[in-house]
């Protein structure tokens, strides 16, 4: 039964939440608020077992004295103090509704003062990345990688004065060949043909993963049995 009754609220919760979805009539209009209500009470949960989960994990490679130890140390200590003065409003109004993000609190300055610049330090060094991973990607060894090329070239120097200043002097009648024009032209059709088809077929996967879980076919949710 520890199987069985987790499948069975699955399919039920499963089945009211797509009949509120196509029959937006009375009672299903509120029902959906109220599971939706719920879903947001579970997702505290949710946050709460990453907590845990996140300083277990730290913990146990502390305990067994991993070589990177030092780094489960500077997680653990910014987690927890910024958990506990976040909480507790520290430098900010009292109470749960204090207002923790206003100017002058601790939780303000600690966002501001590492928050804000660890993420740019990381989408800097993502940036690298990027510029290694389109390296290889656009080597020009097949017609497809030929053409994924002089579409990223296009839009790259469309975008720039560069582009404009190239193919400026084109008379009217080949305006479509400027290179703004051919980068507009390429972001607003066949690239977004392709996002359009991307999300088709998200939709399509969404679907089927729901209808998966809704039927109990999909039971990875459950864990394994011992």
């Amino acid at each position: 039964m520890r199987r069985e009754i987790p499948l069975f609220i699955t399919f039920i919760v499963g089945t009211m939440l797509i009949v509120a979805m196509f029959i937006p009539r009375q009672p299903f209009t509120d029902l959906d608020h109220q599971l939706s209500v719920w879903f947001d009470i579970i997702a505290v949960f949710a946050f709460v077992l990453g907590g845990g989960n996140l300083i277990r994990v730290h913990i146990d490679k502390i305990t067994r004295n991993h070589r990177d130890k030092i780094y489960s140390y500077v997680t653990l200590i910014g987690f927890l103090g910024t958990l506990i003065i976040g909480l507790l409003k520290f430098g900010g109004d009292p109470g749960l509704k204090g207002n923790y993000i206003a100017p002058g609190t601790w939780f303000k300055f600690i966002y501001d003062a590492f928050f804000v610049p660890l993420g740019a330090t990381m989408f800097s060094l993502l940036a690298f990345f990027v510029a290694s991973a389109s390296y290889r990607a656009f080597r020009a060894k097949t017609r497809e990688a030929t053409i994924l090329l002089i579409a990223a070239f296009i839009i790259l120097v469309g975008r720039t004065p560069l582009g404009y200043y190239l193919t400026y002097w084109l008379p009217e009648p080949l305006q479509f060949l400027h290179i703004p024009n051919l980068s507009s032209w390429i972001l607003s059709v066949p690239n977004l043909a392709g996002q359009r088809a991307i999300m088709i077929g998200i939709a399509l996967g969404i679907i089927a993963t729901s209808l998966k879980l809704i039927l109990g076919i999909e039971r990875s949710y459950l864990g394994t049995e011992k």
